[in-house]
């Protein structure tokens, strides 16, 4: 029997084929090891920045997570990488809480679901807040893509209480930070921050004054 030589039979494309498949599943792989040893850094970084705060070391967090350092390196350069992705993390969860306040009718719910949402998610997360009052600035630019959506979300909450009369005037974006760092700056505190919530709201709340 004559074998076919032309272009219908082909036993290198097969293996060229397959050879591409197992070069994808092999990345693949590698991703999703990458994916867990950051997530295990991040783990344990915020497990001991909970604790000690910016005494801890580099050398410490890898062995909390069960890698070598050089692995910790190739992830993160330093501690201020390491706070910048904790923060970024956070504010993935805090922008689809952001997102959910924008849904309310009155701008006022709103602010006040915002305001409040993100603090009680603060209040159990000692890492995150190390990590964003902590003794040094973190990386911003390491999770700028995070910071501007969590960002964009926070002022169009802002703007729209402020265009509707129920945020003073001259309360902006900007605002929503010092006031959230002052609050989180008494945590944990038993409720103490929800006090002083409650007297902020009571300066910025339009109409409320005279």
């Amino acid at each position: 029997m004559k074998v076919n030589s032309g272009s219908e039979y082909s036993p290198e494309i097969p293996a060229v084929k397959y050879a591409g498949a197992t070069m994808t599943a092999s990345r693949r792989v590698l991703r999703a090891d990458a994916r867990r040893n950051r997530d295990a850094i991040l783990d344990a970084a915020g497990e001991l920045f909970a604790q000690r705060g910016d005494a801890v070391q580099m050398e410490e967090i890898a062995d909390r997570a069960g890698l070598g350092v050089g692995t910790l390196y190739r992830h993160f350069a330093d501690k201020h990488a390491l706070r910048a992705a904790i923060i970024g993390r956070r504010f993935e969860q805090m922008t689809f809480l952001a997102q959910a306040a924008e849904e309310a009718d009155d701008p006022w719910v709103a602010f006040e679901s915002l305001l409040y949402g993100y603090l009680e998610a603060a209040e159990p997360d000692a890492a995150f807040r190390f990590a964003l009052l902590g003794p040094e600035e973190p990386s911003w630019a390491d999770i700028e893509e995070q910071k501007v959506a969590f960002s964009a979300s926070v002022g169009r909450i802002v703007r729209r209480a402020v265009e509707a009369g129920r945020l003073r005037a001259d309360f902006g974006p900007g605002d929503f930070v010092l006031v959230t760092r002052a609050a989180m700056a008494n945590m944990p505190g038993d409720g103490r921050w929800r006090r002083l919530i409650d007297l902020q709201l009571g300066g910025i709340r339009a109409g409320t004054r005279g």
